[in-house]
């Protein structure tokens, strides 16, 4: 009987190799799988070039747990600032996986300086998401590299976390 058991437990580890499940997504959520569990942010989308261009700028506030999802068409590098951007705020930039790849806390309030979407030395520096947050969410929510964004909007079949 031991012998069946172990079988079976070995037969479902080399069947159920995807340490991350499929997740219940909706365009206004953004679900983060982790060691810990899901963690999810309500947000926007900006998804056209006027409304990434336009993002959070001259917010006064943005609440804890909400955030502004930047979608590109394709996944390409890409850098951030905060002109007219009056709220401290961390940047977690995602890859066509929906793998986290790098997370840049606090961005300054009105500050001009190029903030990329890798982290020195990235090899693969192409991003299709950006999430900001409000400055300290990350770290408040567990939102760290390595993690596995599910959304609607990632190509599904690529996917580390897909929907279903």
């Amino acid at each position: 009987m031991k012998l069946r058991a172990v079988t079976v437990v070995l037969a479902f580890l080399v069947t159920n190799q995807s340490p991350v499940l499929a997740a219940s997504c909706n365009p206004d959520r953004a679900l983060f799988q982790g060691q810990d569990g899901v963690v999810e942010v309500s947000v926007e989308i900006a998804d056209t070039p006027e409304t990434r261009a336009q993002g959070l700028m001259f917010r006064r506030e943005l609440q804890r747990g909400k955030g502004m999802l930047f979608i590109y068409e394709t996944p390409q590098p890409v850098s951030f600032w905060m002109r007219n951007t009056l709220i401290p705020l961390d940047m977690i930039f995602i890859d066509a996986r929906g793998e986290v790849r790098h997370v840049h806390t606090m961005a300054r309030p009105l500050d001009e300086t190029s903030i990329p979407g890798a982290a020195p030395g990235d090899v693969a520096p192409e991003r299709l998401m950006v999430l900001e947050v409000p400055g300290g969410d990350a770290a408040r929510l567990g939102i760290r590299p390595g993690m596995a964004l599910s959304h609607p909007r990632l190509p599904q079949e690529a996917a580390l976390s897909p929907c279903d």
